[in-house]
């Protein structure tokens, strides 16, 4: 769970989340004052601690009631959670022996997308990430995590050290999109893109792309031409952000919370569609609440993902990831449609 010096400080939430933050806070005041009284063996501390049972049970049924009933648009809010875990956060829990590799060998290095050689569990792999900032230093160093073309160029360069040395490949997804600024398509950010598409599509070496924030868009497509999609519980994927969709659709921003509701873009309804193919649980409340958690069950997620495919072999990989792309946006025609 989450600490209470963070709760007593600058722990920041949701609208929906504010009847969990007050429990916690409550919680967190009973352990310390539990602490003080001198241990169990007081009446006092019986007494708080009994206090403090209570409060984590009513804490416990509250969270599950809150999250049994989310819309659509409370989903969205929870994938740009302020705290929600980064890249960085899971490439420390799942991985060892991680090495950040920077630069594209063209014109720079972006620190929106991060990605090097890496062990899951002692076997080499090449993991990649879309990395969003804490707070506004560090975000205006990530972009907000909007990459750059300089970014999947950088990709590129480790999708192919990755295939030169027959390493698994798994990306980690939280952007709202390319950085649609003019310096970046001066810079070729939709032939950086494509570019990555199309690597991706041929590459000779199993693929896992994980949605673990937001995946937005072209953005995020270029690191997810993958055999498997996982995506966190909590996490969402669509062509187009909500707002995006809106302004274009009604020419009306504040209206994303509608479009969110169409899109169908939250886990269980892209898992129906075929887009993604396992959803990755988070902890109770969502990941942002115990990290670590969420973590083992995404590490989990990935060594069964993987042993499902090294068998494969380079044909195997290159024939399914085809197989599984095509296989998308089932179109049914009618019989009974009059001739044109």
């Amino acid at each position: 769970m989450v600490s209470s010096a963070r709760l007593a400080t600058d722990y920041s939430y949701l609208e929906f989340e504010r009847p969990l933050v007050d429990l916690e806070r409550s919680i967190a005041e009973l352990r310390r004052a539990s602490a003080e009284a001198g241990g169990a063996g007081t009446p006092a501390a019986a007494e708080l601690l009994e206090q403090l049972a209570g409060r984590q049970r009513a804490l416990a049924d509250l969270t599950d009631v809150i999250f049994s009933r989310l819309t659509v648009w409370q989903r969205v809010q929870l994938s740009r959670h302020p705290r929600r875990p980064y890249a960085l956060d899971y490439i420390e829990r799942i991985f060892t022996d991680f090495v950040e590799l920077r630069g594209d060998r063209h014109f720079g290095d972006d620190a929106a997308i991060v990605g090097g050689p890496a062990r899951l569990e002692g076997e080499p792999v090449v993991v990649i990430g879309t990395q969003k900032g804490r707070g506004t230093k560090d975000n205006m160093v990530r972009n907000f995590g909007m990459p750059r073309p300089e970014g999947y160029r950088k990709a590129r360069r480790l999708f192919e050290l990755a295939e030169r040395f027959h390493l698994p490949v798994i990306t980690l997804i939280d952007t709202p999109g390319a950085y649609p600024g003019i310096d970046a398509e001066e810079r070729g950010q939709a032939e950086a893109i494509a570019t990555n598409l199309e690597v991706m599509s041929r590459l000779r070496a199993p693929l896992v792309a994980v949605i673990i924030g937001e995946g937005g868009s072209g953005g995020a497509l270029a690191l997810a031409v993958a055999n498997r999609v996982l995506m966190l519980e909590y996490a969402v994927y669509s062509v187009i952000s909500p707002e995006g969709c809106a302004s274009i659709l009604w020419k009306d921003g504040a209206k994303a919370e509608v479009a969110a509701e169409a899109l169908r873009i939250t886990a269980p309804e892209l898992r129906e569609l075929g887009v993604v193919e396992e959803i990755v649980p988070e902890t109770k409340g969502a990941a942002h609440r115990d990290v670590d958690e969420t973590a083992r069950n995404l590490k989990a997620a990935l060594q069964r993902t993987l042993a499902e495919l090294l068998p494969q072999g380079p044909d195997g990989w290159v024939r399914s990831r085809y197989e599984r792309f095509r296989k998308l946006g089932p179109v049914a025609e009618r019989l009974d449609a009059p001739a044109s």
